[in-house]
């Protein structure tokens, strides 16, 4: 086999599993992005009104090229949406430092 054979992606089928918790999801309103020069973090909050402490729900590690991906895909779903149902109106933020901070 040849050195660039090895290296190509095998095109077989990723089959995907979800355990029963994961499935239930996680409601959250406010987002946090921090990066490095290796990865991005994305913290995933629900903040309930008059309430002065959240809780981060979810946290993400990715790399800088999946991070850029996951941007694409989420640019191309939000189009498509709004394809199908109309342009999405932002709402006011449910923190007062706004829905996504960048750090």
């Amino acid at each position: 086999m040849t050195p660039e054979k090895r290296n190509e992606p095998a095109n077989l089928p990723l089959q995907v599993e979800i355990d029963d918790a994961t499935a239930q999801g996680a409601y959250t309103n406010l987002a946090l992005v921090a990066h490095s020069a290796t990865e991005f973090v994305l913290d995933f909050i629900f903040v309930q009104p008059q309430q002065p402490k959240a809780r981060v729900r979810a946290r993400l590690i990715s790399s800088p090229g999946h991070a850029k991906r996951f941007l694409k895909a989420l640019a191309d779903n939000v189009a498509r949406y709004e394809q199908v149902f109309g342009e999405i109106k932002e709402t006011a933020p449910a923190h007062p430092e706004g829905q996504i901070k960048l750090h």
